[in-house]
């Protein structure tokens, strides 16, 4: 982007540009926007170059879109709006500052993938060559610039106990309306429809999730947090609204923390609340080292190999591996864009150990399933469980036990396997040990209804064990995980 001479009066004006920060309240860049004395566009990008990337998928824009309907729901009776544009970053802000005079730009920081990152960098040098200021707000507690965690924990705890911004909104500001870059009539009638399976967008919802948490469903958080049926209700499911930014971080953990429930609920309410904490350290650890998206956390695992069998791959993806908790996790999370946290991690453990494929072969695919797709928690997290960190304990999820622990009845394997309805629950966890006989009985037939396991469940995880242990040896592993403690562990 090239510095554009002003030749005409225009009319001045601030921009206020929308991320992941999809709310109304606790707002920096709009509280701050709505101080100054001048007029203020507020704008929502889709950039075509990210929608077509490898990590975006539609429930991700779809929710994006709901979100704002809201806010502008929200904003009518202050005669404001949040303004959708199609095109690249830099094109649309070439144009605005050939339109408006720009003073200001105000936007939260993005932790977020490499070509963000570059898009950011590109966009502050044209605010630079063109005299515009660009503020950015800290995004919840993630720093930017650190070299190491020491006092990390104290300014994450300082930070969440600052006061949530009360944004009030009077200003009446009268800006000409925006032509070009509008949505294409395709592109936003895809974005209109939002499947009932998804749990709804945008602020409100949000905070009714928070509400009914605290209310009555956190109180079994802990006792249900590993059971992929029962969490579906008793954990916070606030992480698409924390993701997408319909809440931020304080207002989730200040919430709890001050509603009457607290007292009689303080080991789950904690356990919820640490997990929000859990939430900006990973993010920050990938605000320091995007690179993690593409590349080993630790690159001594860079030469770790792998036998990538694509039709294994292929049958994890669609849910038919003849594992029925791993199928039915991955249909489950196809359909709803959920599943907890420890489902997940099996899902990548059985990728990466039993099926012996990269991480990389798998780890778009999820964040393509997920609804709550944060890059700052996706690519740190699924090399934690694909053990390519060389600092975690290596974790190896035995699908069989995790079934018969967390689902012994079989009705979450039921609900999501059909053909598996009528399989008693002795035969459930196991279904290859029925008899053929006693399969035609339940109606299915291994191989043909439902498929039989795709690989030995003892045998591939011995031999991932083995490999992933002694790789665990090598000098270069040893080196890094030294420099990965410094960087991102120590944090007194």
């Amino acid at each position: 982007m090239q510095k554009i001479t002003i030749s005409l009066i225009k009319q001045k004006i601030n921009i206020v540009w929308l991320k992941r920060d999809l709310r109304t309240q606790d707002h920096g860049p709009l509280f701050f926007a709505e101080k100054e004395p001048l007029p203020y566009l507020i704008l929502f990008l889709y950039e075509p170059s990210l929608i077509n990337y490898l990590d975006t998928s539609l429930r991700h824009l779809q929710f994006c879109y709901h979100s704002v309907t809201e806010m502008n729901e929200t904003l009518s009776s202050k005669n404001k709006r949040v303004i959708q544009l199609y095109g690249e970053a830099g094109e649309i802000f070439t144009f605005l500052f050939k339109k408006y005079e720009v003073n200001k730009l105000f936007s939260y920081r993005e932790s977020g993938i490499k070509k963000t990152w570059i898009r950011d960098k590109e966009i502050a040098k044209f605010c630079k060559q063109n005299d515009i200021k660009w503020i950015e707000f800290q995004r919840d507690a993630v720093l930017r610039g650190i070299q190491n965690r020491l006092g990390w924990d104290k300014s994450w705890y300082a930070k969440m106990n600052t006061a949530c911004i009360q944004n009030i909104y009077n200003k009446k500001d009268s800006l000409d309306s925006i032509n070009s870059f509008s949505l294409p009539f395709d592109f936003e009638k895809s974005m209109q429809h939002y499947p009932k399976e998804f749990q709804p967008a945008g602020e409100r919802n949000g905070w009714k999730y928070l509400q009914s948490f605290v209310k009555d469903r956190g109180k079994n958080y802990n006792r249900n947090i590993s059971k992929p049926t029962e969490s579906r209700v008793s954990c916070g499911r606030l992480s698409p609204f924390i993701s997408w930014g319909n809440l931020s971080i304080k207002q989730a953990a200040q919430f709890v923390k001050a509603h009457e429930n607290y007292s009689k609920n303080k080991r789950p309410f904690d356990g919820m609340l640490t997990r929000l904490k859990w939430h900006c350290h990973f993010i920050q650890k990938f605000e320091v080292e995007c690179e993690y998206e593409t590349n080993c956390l630790n690159p001594g695992y860079e030469t770790l190999e792998h036998e990538n069998n694509l039709v294994f791959l292929e049958a994890w993806k669609k849910g038919k591996t003849g594992y029925p908790l791993v199928d039915a996790c991955m249909r489950c999370v196809t359909q709803t864009g959920w599943v907890n946290f420890r489902m997940r991690a099996m899902l990548v453990s059985f990728l990466c150990f039993n099926l012996d494929n990269d991480w990389r072969n798998g780890v778009y695919h999820l964040a393509h399933q997920f609804l709550d797709y944060e890059p700052g928690i996706h690519y740190p997290q699924f090399q934690m469980q694909a053990g390519t960190t060389g600092i975690n304990t290596v974790r190896m999820y035995n699908p069989i036990k995790q079934s018969q622990d967390q689902d012994p009845e079989g009705v979450f394997i039921k609900k999501w396997i059909p053909e598996l309805k009528d399989f008693p629950k002795e035969f459930i966890h196991e279904p290859w040990k029925m008899t053929e006989m006693d399969q035609v009985f339940c109606g299915v037939i291994l191989g043909e209804n439902y498929p039989k396991q795709i690989v030995e469940l003892k045998e591939t995880a011995r031999v991932a064990r083995e490999k992933i242990w002694g790789h665990r040896k090598t000098k270069e592993v040893i080196e890094n995980k030294r420099r990965i403690i410094t960087l991102h562990t120590r944090n007194k």
